[in-house]
């Protein structure tokens, strides 16, 4: 695949970021504004706890499952036919959504939705790592993309507000009109590529499904530990399965002639420190913006137009990301920005605690705004040390392998506040205090991952690179636009 320029020269690299950004947008505003929105679909439909519940967890299992083989068909089939393919079947099940009418055809709809962005989002970062030349302008991009995710989450948590108070049903055909006009550009601006070599020598068939059950039954018994005590068996039960299956999986990567995953990947301590960074720093963040909007909705009584306003100050990274964050990186590198991220993570949750049953807007802004400060930091970096340096030939794995951790993360962090909170309220007798008291013990959850994720990122710190010639040329680069 021929590589593109960023710079001020290059019209159509700009357009091509601009699409492969909207996937991401689109991704991250969808998942938003369906989270806004269930607690009207629920009402609407009639649906049960479990049912509403399987709503959102059905995208992230059928994303969190298939991540990991999604980032390697892009390398294996291609990944242009990769991305638009499944751009194409995000954009179908998504108004097969809006059209159900009963609580198993939105969980449907929304675990072949997350199968979707499973193939097309590591196929779209992938794009972006063989089109971009390595260094400053390839760094630049995944900021870009990097932060256009995570702002997309943030603008729609106020969509979804919007759009629910026009009907449930828009929050799924509002995706439908961009993810159309993203495939249209998609077709022109995304660049062809040969097939990869080991396409033409067959495909690790029992590796692929051997990856895809155990990221499946893994993401499962996660996903089920929001239940608390309801089908414990079943929950031990996929929680110890699914490292049983990745051990099946390991075994036949190890005997395969051309292994889906090729282990020897692993021993790039770079990526692997940063998989697993990725999945601390977004299993936290997660987890913190569901106890807030939980915090806020129902001890607070707030609307969930007014609580998706009230977040969007962690949306600041939207802004951040692309500006800020490439000078940052430029001068003191990316192991220094993710760490410095990290640290005010740290801050941000901590300083959320002590929340009160009458705390003002103000009281909770400092919190707000520092944990969007600090995912501009440390997402985009991430990215960068995901896939700094892997061959072409593998950077579809690479992103598969982030964006699996990412999703794993996710998932755990959410999990585990839902599961702590129930088990702290589960004697509080819906009294505030009580309630609050449940809050603030769900709340060291975050904490303690981003704690865990600050240690992690501290052994990168040895040895990383300060400042050098790459420091003037993004600099130059960023003054260009």
């Amino acid at each position: 695949m021929s590589t593109v320029s960023v710079g001020r020269e290059s019209g159509r690299g700009w357009a091509l970021l601009l699409v492969l950004c909207g996937t991401i947008f689109l991704e991250g505003s969808d998942v938003a504004m369906l989270a806004v929105a269930v607690p009207t679909i629920r009402a609407d439909l009639g649906l049960s706890t479990g049912t509403a519940a399987w709503v959102m967890s059905g995208y992230v299992l059928g994303y969190a499952g298939f991540t990991l083989l999604g980032g390697r068909a892009a390398d294996l089939l291609g990944r242009r036919r990769m991305f638009l393919t499944w751009l194409g079947v995000f954009l179908v099940f998504s108004m097969l959504g809006g059209f159900a009418t009963d609580g198993w055809m939105l969980v449907v709809a929304r675990f072949v939705t997350g199968v979707a962005a499973a193939f097309m989002t590591p196929a779209a970062m992938s794009i972006i790592t063989t089109s971009y030349p390595e260094g400053p302008q390839r760094d630049k991009a995944l900021l870009v993309f990097a932060g256009v995710g995570a702002g997309g989450f943030s603008l729609g948590l106020v969509l979804g507000g919007l759009l629910t108070e026009l009907g449930w049903r828009w929050v799924f055909f509002a995706p439908v009109f961009l993810a159309g006009a993203l495939l249209l550009a998609a077709l022109r601006l995304v660049p062809a590529e040969a097939r990869a070599e080991p396409a033409r020598r067959g495909y690790d068939l029992a590796g692929a499904v051997s990856a895809a059950a155990a990221m499946l039954v893994f993401a499962y018994g996660i996903i089920r530990l929001e239940h608390g005590g309801e089908g414990l068996g079943l929950t031990l039960g996929a929680l110890a399965a699914g490292p049983a299956l990745v051990a099946v999986f390991l075994l036949i990567e190890r005997r395969a002639k051309a292994p889906l995953v090729r282990l020897g990947i692993f021993r790039r301590a770079t990526m692997v420190r940063a998989d697993l960074a990725a999945l601390l720093f977004l299993g936290a963040f997660f987890g913190f913006q569901f106890i807030i909007t939980l915090y806020l909705q129902e001890l607070r009584g707030w609307s969930p137009l007014l609580t998706a306003i009230a977040l969007i100050a962690m949306g600041c990274d939207a802004v951040l990301a692309p500006t800020v964050t490439p000078r940052l990186v430029s001068r003191y590198g990316n192991s220094r920005v993710i760490f410095g991220g990290f640290l005010l993570a740290i801050v941000a949750y901590g300083l959320f605690l002590p929340v009160g049953t009458d705390w003002s807007y103000a009281a909770m802004f400092p919190s707000l705004i520092i944990s969007g400060i600090a995912f501009a930091l440390a997402y985009g970096p991430l990215t960068i040390a995901a896939t700094d340096s892997v061959a072409e030939e593998e950077q579809g794995l690479a992103g598969g392998l982030l964006y699996t951790c990412t999703q794993f993360g996710s998932a755990i962090g959410i999990s585990a506040v839902t599961a702590v909170y129930g088990i702290a309220a589960a004697g509080a007798e819906g009294s505030p205090d009580a309630v609050l008291g449940a809050y603030r013990t769900a709340l060291v959850v975050p904490v303690a991952m981003v704690l865990l994720g600050a240690a992690v990122s501290a052994f990168g710190l040895r040895g990383a690179r300060p400042a050098g010639p790459q420091a003037t040329t993004v600099r130059a680069d960023l003054s260009a636009r």
